[in-house]
């Protein structure tokens, strides 16, 4: 089973440019979270700091009981065998071929015989759909194909913990999607704590059970997934719907002048990009049929069950119609006139959650 991961008042800076500051948030155990923002905003450089890869300034990351800030090297060391970890780029060893990048972690970290070995690597490569390619060097493969195995070799250790770093660069929109319903799947049979850094847009309204935002430095909001996909936050519909006119640009400090001439434009009939507005909340990815039942999803539906009154309007009307429209999803027991699922077994304490600005969404 997954672990909680809480994050508090983190900052971190490279010399006098301020990455991000007072970062807080909690990644729920067992859950599949999702941290969007553009590009530059320091969401790797977040990954990075909740393996111990790198050292923010302030703040704490307490994994398992442990904060890794404070923990000696040896704690820290303990910690990161909770984790698996896929990099943009899948980063595997180019003088080895897939079977051995995959077997890797069992080797350094385990005293498993071969056999063994062998009976894991094969079944986290049909996991990722690469049975028949163990042999080849990543040289002689495609991005995707990397992209797929650095998964198989995150996956090796059954981890508690997922980190995925843009899993859908270098994919194109159908085998996004595949990686997408593998992430589900996982979470289905291990139950592990994921969190997904991705710019794709249906990736983050279909995957994940609470989303998070950076820009300009700062978390913008986390929360469950209906907060951010119902926001009315400028920077957050701009981000969703792709289009020039809202507080991003192409430098990330756009300024009132520059905002006024875009929407000037726009009003004389200059296209602004994007789609159509996307707005509504779209059904959640389900585990592939004949795989294990998300164990989160009865945790997530009393978790939000406890923290609705604290959460904006407009989500708490998209988490009433979704739990109305899929019951099975989200209750064993029945309704209240409010549309509120319940469980009267289930009596988690529900982690606090960041809000837009200076409002928190937290338990009251």
């Amino acid at each position: 089973m997954g672990v909680e991961v809480a994050v508090e008042g983190l900052t971190k800076s490279f010399g006098s440019q301020k990455i991000w500051q007072d970062v807080s948030l909690t990644l729920p155990r067992g859950e599949v979270s999702a941290l969007l923002g553009p590009s530059g905003t320091g969401k790797s450089v977040f990954l990075k700091s909740l393996i111990g890869l790198l050292r923010p300034e302030e703040g704490s990351i307490v994994i398992d009981g442990t904060d890794i800030l404070q923990c000696s090297s040896k704690e820290l060391y303990e910690i990161r065998k909770l984790f698996g970890v896929l990099f943009q780029d899948g980063a595997l060893f180019g003088s080895m071929n897939l079977y051995d990048n995959v077997a890797f972690p069992l080797r350094e970290h385990t005293k498993k015989s071969e056999s063994d070995i062998r009976k894991i690597v094969m079944e986290k490569l049909e996991i990722t759909g690469l049975i028949g390619a163990e042999d080849k060097l990543p040289g002689e493969i495609s991005g995707g194909m990397r992209k797929r195995a650095g998964l198989a070799r995150a996956l090796v250790l059954d981890p508690e913990i997922i980190l995925v770093d843009e899993p859908d660069s270098g994919l194109d929109p159908v085998r996004t999607t595949y990686i997408s319903q593998t992430l589900i799947d996982i979470n289905a049979e291990i139950d592990a704590t994921i969190l997904i850094v991705s710019h794709n847009i249906n990736l983050a309204r279909t995957v994940p059970d609470n989303i998070g935002m950076l820009f300009r430095r700062h978390l913008v909001m986390f929360g469950p997934r209906e907060v951010l996909l119902t926001s009315e936050e400028p920077v957050v519909k701009q981000f969703l719907n792709g289009t020039m006119i809202g507080p991003i640009g192409m430098s990330e400090e756009k300024d009132e002048a520059t905002m006024a001439q875009e929407q000037a434009m726009v009003e004389a009939g200059h296209h602004a990009g994007g789609v159509d507005d996307v707005e509504g909340i779209v059904p959640q990815m389900r585990a592939t049929p004949g795989k294990p039942e998300r164990q989160a999803v009865a945790r997530r539906q009393a978790r939000v069950r406890e923290i609705m009154h604290t959460l904006p309007p407009n989500a708490q009307e998209a988490i009433r119609e979704s739990m109305v429209e899929n019951p099975s999803d989200y209750a064993t027991g029945s309704y209240d006139q409010g549309g509120y699922a319940y469980d009267e077994q289930d009596t988690q304490v529900i982690p606090a959650y960041r809000g837009a600005g200076d409002q928190n969404y937290e338990q009251g």
